[in-house]
C-alpha cells in the first residue's frame, strides 16, 4: 500500500498492510539534528504557523519512514510568550482578562483566499503521503488566551464572557474548516487540550453546555475524517465526541488513560493514535523504545484502527537515535496480520 492508502484504511478502522507511523509535529531543532540542516534552532516565534515547507515535510517523512506530512494553521492565541531552550517559545499568561481586552483579538480573515494558498499548495503536492491538517477549534485557545484562572472563574461568574471569546474562535473555524476540507487533506485534527492526567479541566456538564454545541455547529463543515488531540484523560467526553463525528483519538497519553481499555470499549468507533512515551524518547534507549513500540502494536493494532505516533509530537528533547528506533520498530513489528 502507499502511505496515504495505509493511513486512510487505518482511520476507517480496518487493517492495512502494516500499522501506519505518523506524527502531528516535529520540533525544528530536532529536525535539524535528524537531517543535518545546520545548528539546532527552534521554530519561529509564530506558534500558530506551519513549521515546514512541503519540500522539508516530505524530506523528513522520507527520512523517518512516516506515512504522513502535517500542515499547521491555527488562530492566534493572546498570551505572553515565554522563551525556553534554543529560543523556543511557550505560551504564558493569558492577555484576555476582561471584556475590554477582547478588542485586541484580530484573527486573520477566514474568507480571504490568501489564508489558504500555502495549505492548498501543501495538500496538492503531498505525493503518496497522507496530509494532516492540524488546527485548534476554540476551547483550548480560549483557555490559553484568558488564562486558566480567569477562564475558570468566569465559567461561574461570567459565562457570557467565556462564550464571547469562544465564539470568536469557533465562528472563525466554521469558515476555515469548510475551506480546508475542499482541499486534498486526509485528516482534520484539532488539538483541543481539555484534560489533566487525572480528569478533564471541567465537568461533563460544562463540556455539554459550552463546548459540544459549538462542535455541533462546526461538525457539518468537517467532511474528511476528524481526529481530536487532547493530552490527559478525556475519557468522560468520548461518547459525546463520537456523537458529533470524531473518528480518531490522539495521543492516548501514558499514565493518563489506558489505551487497551479504550480499544476494548471504543475500537469499533474510534481509530486510536499514539502513544510512544515522550520520556522514553527523550531519556531512554533505542532498545527500550523498540520494546515499547512492540507492546503497543501487540495490544492495539489487531483488527486495525491503530496508528503509531509519539505520545504528543516529536519534541526538541527527543533523542535522534530513539526517534529512528521508533520508526524501525513500526516497520519491524507492524506488518498485518499481527502475530506478536
Amino acid at each position: 500500500m502507499l502511505s496515504r492508502e495505509r493511513v486512510v484504511t487505518a482511520l476507517a478502522r480496518r487493517e492495512p498492510d502494516r500499522v501506519p507511523y505518523c506524527e502531528l509535529g516535529i520540533d525544528r531543532s530536532l529536525a535539524q539534528r535528524l537531517m543535518g540542516w545546520g545548528e539546532p534552532t527552534s521554530q519561529a516565534a509564530n506558534l500558530e504557523a506551519n513549521a515546514y515547507t512541503i519540500e522539508e515535510a516530505k524530506a523528513l517523512a522520507a527520512e523517518l519512514h512516516l506515512d504522513n506530512i502535517s500542515y499547521v494553521l491555527r488562530a492566534p492565541v493572546y498570551t505572553r510568550k515565554l522563551p525556553g531552550k534554543d529560543g523556543r517559545l511557550f505560551y504564558g499568561e493569558g492577555l484576555i482578562r476582561t471584556r475590554a481586552d477582547i478588542a485586541m483579538m484580530d484573527l486573520p480573515d477566514p474568507h480571504k483566499d490568501e489564508l489558504y494558498a500555502e495549505a492548498e499548495h501543501f495538500a496538492r503536492n503531498k505525493g503518496d503521503y497522507a496530509a494532516f491538517f492540524v488546527t485548534r477549534i476554540g476551547i483550548f485557545p480560549t483557555m490559553l488566551s484568558m488564562g486558566t484562572e480567569t477562564f475558570s472563574v468566569a465559567l461561574y461568574e461570567d459565562r457570557a464572557f467565556v462564550e464571547e471569546v469562544l465564539d470568536i474562535y469557533c465562528d472563525w473555524m466554521v469558515v476555515v474548516a469548510e475551506r480546508i476540507c475542499q482541499l486534498d487533506f486526509d485528516l482534520f485534527i484539532s488539538t483541543d487540550d481539555m484534560a489533566f492526567n487525572t480528569a478533564p479541566f471541567f465537568s461533563p456538564r460544562i463540556f455539554r453546555e459550552l463546548v459540544l454545541p459549538r462542535y455541533r455547529k462546526i461538525a457539518p463543515k468537517i467532511t474528511i475524517p476528524w481526529a481530536i488531540h487532547s493530552d490527559g484523560n478525556i475519557v468522560p467526553f468520548l461518547d459525546d465526541l463520537i456523537s458529533v463525528g470524531v473518528q480518531a483519538l490522539h495521543p492516548l497519553e501514558k499514565n493518563a488513560v489506558d489505551p487497551v481499555a479504550i480499544k476494548r470499549q471504543y475500537g469499533d468507533r474510534l481509530c486510536l493514535m499514539g502513544n510512544v512515551d515522550l520520556n522514553l524518547l527523550g531519556a531512554g534507549t533505542p532498545k527500550e523504545v523498540d520494546a515499547e513500540v512492540k507492546r503497543l502494536i501487540r495490544d492495539l493494532a489487531p483488527g486495525g484502527g491503530y496508528i503509531v505516533t509519539s505520545g504528543n509530537s516529536l519534541a526538541a528533547y527527543c533523542l535522534p537515535e530513539n526517534v529512528r528506533a521508533l520508526s524501525r520498530a513500526v516497520r519491524k513489528y507492524g506488518k498485518y496480520p499481527i502475530t506478536l
